[in-house]
């Protein structure tokens, strides 16, 4: 909400001489209930375009109710699912943040070539975002000649990990950690209290500010984790070093840097205003103006130019990055190598990416 928030209030609140009145519903990552409030601000709220949801299985349920609002613009939150966009499209339906699979390109050739792991298992929680994560990374990490011998599904929300731990192989040389906030924090405090030690590679969410602000002793062997997402802490672009003191001065109390959500709705935000800027806030005959902005909008973000593609899907850049300690002692992600211009297709031909298809359980394998 926060991020939301700074894009509204970076532009004083106003697009073309009208004030921006935001109306805010909750979820917690179930379809139903994302749908269901959706339903609320669209059809009692009377909402003329819609920001939102965050999480994977989410947005493909919101993509899919778009399609019966179709005087209605529907603009992702931050919600990484494949699905959302490549299968299925919605006319009205935007996403200006890269999804979970272009989150990791980059990463599965980092962990094979660079920290040299071979042999890797998996533990990730069991729906559409992590799905999308996994493709992205094992789609380059099987290519580059790696094996995942063991796969992991738990359900989101989990608390008790002690049965995936104790089958976790010990012949393997790192675990890919798709879990993000509590979930996260729970399996990396248990993992410790069995005594694990495997050095781990760690989804967009997994090592997020969200966890690194955890204060567990596990907290210390986060140091060197390479991750991959949309955003780096330590990027060094003026561009970002802007976003993240004007995000400091307005919430003191704030992440010691945005968190991965705060930035992707942010940029979501922004895009929703800078569309509204370029037709002067005109949303007649059915928002088709705003909408033609939208497709053909260059987005500026704090870290680089965001373009869509024909899915209305954003394209743009991904960090590989490893977890660091600042002089102050704080966590941060530092910046590996960037990866510019990433689609959704991995960088693949379309008949190339569908022989490989979406990710789900058992897609991609290398056993």
């Amino acid at each position: 909400m926060r991020g939301a928030d700074l894009a509204v209030k970076q532009r004083g609140g106003m697009v073309a001489g009208k004030k921006i009145e935001v109306i805010k519903a909750s979820s917690d990552a179930k379809p139903d209930v994302a749908v269901n409030a959706t339903r609320k601000l669209v059809e009692q709220d009377k909402v003329d375009i819609m920001v939102g949801p965050l999480s994977g299985s989410e947005g493909i349920a919101v993509k899919n109710y778009s399609k019966s609002q179709p005087n209605v613009t529907f603009i992702n939150g931050s919600s990484g699912a494949q699905a959302t966009t490549l299968v299925d499209p919605s006319p009205n339906f935007f996403r200006f943040n890269t999804e979970g699979a272009q989150w990791m390109v980059g990463l599965g050739e980092y962990a094979f070539k660079d920290k040299g792991y071979k042999k890797m298992a998996l533990i990730a929680e069991d729906y559409a975002f992590p799905y999308s994560q996994v493709q992205g990374f094992m789609t380059e990490y099987c290519k580059a000649g790696g094996r995942v011998t063991h796969k992991a599904w738990v359900p989101l929300g989990s608390k008790d990990y002690s049965s995936v731990i104790a089958k976790l192989p010990q012949d393997v040389d790192a675990l890919l950690v798709v879990l993000g906030g509590a979930d996260a924090v729970n399996f990396l405090t248990q993992y410790e209290q069995a005594g694990g030690n495997k050095p781990m590679v760690g989804g967009s969410i997994t090592v997020d500010q969200t966890v690194l602000n955890f204060k567990g002793k596990r907290r210390e062997s986060l140091l060197g984790t390479p991750s991959a997402g949309p955003i780096a802490d330590s990027y060094d672009a003026p561009e970002w070093k802007k976003f993240v003191a004007d995000y400091k001065e307005n919430f003191k109390d704030g992440f010691p840097s945005p968190s991965l959500f705060a930035y992707v709705y942010y940029i979501n935000m922004k895009a929703a205003l800078d569309g509204l800027d370029a037709v002067k806030g005109d949303l007649s005959g059915g928002q088709a103006k705003y909408r033609e902005a939208l497709k053909n909008l260059k987005l500026k973000t704090p870290t680089g130019e965001v373009t869509l593609d024909e899915n209305r899907q954003a394209i743009g850049t991904t960090f590989v990055t490893e977890v660091a300690k600042a002089a102050d002692g704080g966590f941060y992600n530092k910046v590996v190598k960037a990866v510019p211009n990433v689609n959704q297709r991995l960088g693949m031909s379309k008949a190339d990416f569908d022989k490989v298809g979406l990710g789900s359980r058992d897609v991609p394998n290398c056993w």
